[in-house]
């Protein structure tokens, strides 16, 4: 998911889609300096990871967010804050110490 989310493009196709309920392809191509090949693989690479789900309207594919995997993500990056946060700070308070002494 992290390799997903590393690209630019794939970032910024995540923020359309987090910004709309639904969008088609053409006008996902659109919002790019690059053809609908291109745009196409990044939409793929995001619903291998699981962060697109897409939908056939007739001759139309149409992409939406799956914003689970974010969630884990962020849930994840939550704890390791929080985590690395108390462990500064313990680290902060010896060092106080350590100069009082």
């Amino acid at each position: 998911m992290f390799d997903a989310i590393a690209d630019p493009t794939r970032r910024r196709l995540i923020r359309l889609l987090a910004e709309a309920e639904e969008i088609p392809l053409h006008e996902l191509t659109a919002q790019f300096q690059m053809g609908r090949t291109a745009v196409s693989k990044h939409l793929s690479i995001l619903k291998e990871a699981g962060l697109v789900l897409d939908r056939k309207v007739g001759k139309e594919t149409r992409f939406r967010l799956n914003d689970a995997p974010l969630r884990e993500i962020h849930n994840w990056l939550t704890f390791y804050n929080k985590f690395w946060n108390t462990n500064m700070l313990r680290l902060n308070q010896l060092l106080e110490e350590e100069e009082e002494e």
